[in-house]
């Protein structure tokens, strides 16, 4: 049975989900034509290379920013009484305060990748633990953004209720 998606074909072989072996390329293959392959992934499209069991994209970084766009860095915004700002990401249990908004974002923007570093650093930890497989994207996201202007500018606040 075929199903066709929009980013690839895929076809139930027992169960399992496999890709169509016309779009896939031999790791062999790929081996013996790097320049190629690596050229087509970043101008042309993403590749798809298989090695035995082992299924693998690999694309460029920009089609990789296009994909993480709807993950935002989502954060409510806390006045305290001594008027300084809290921020508190939704998706990923993040906080930190500051005298004004802009510092605060830039503290979290910090905190936001400082903890995609070490989530990055112990990977096959982090990415397999049930609580923080969600925050996978965000991890990416703040990665591939990598300056902490461009992280601040991807923080959208909202009103917390105090």
């Amino acid at each position: 049975m075929y199903i066709v998606d929009t980013m690839y074909i895929i076809y139930y072989n027992g169960g399992e989900k496999e890709m169509d072996k016309m779009l896939t390329i031999n790791a062999t293959d790929a081996r013996k034509q790097w320049s190629l392959i690596i050229d087509n992934a970043v101008r042309i499209k993403p590749q798809f290379i298989k090695r035995t069991r082992d299924e693998l994209v690999l694309s460029s970084i920009d089609l990789l920013i296009e994909i993480l766009k709807p993950y935002k860095f989502e954060a409510k915004e806390y006045t305290e009484s001594d008027g300084s700002v809290t921020l508190s990401l939704e998706k990923i249990d993040i906080a930190e305060n500051a005298p004004t908004l802009a510092e605060a974002k830039v503290k979290l923007a910090e905190s936001i990748r400082d903890y995609a570093l070490d989530f990055y650093s112990d990977f096959e930890f982090w990415g397999a633990a049930p609580n923080r497989k969600e925050h996978i994207p965000y991890i990416l996201k703040a990665l591939v953004l990598d300056k902490i202007e461009k992280i601040v500018e991807q923080i959208e606040c909202r009103a917390g209720e105090n």
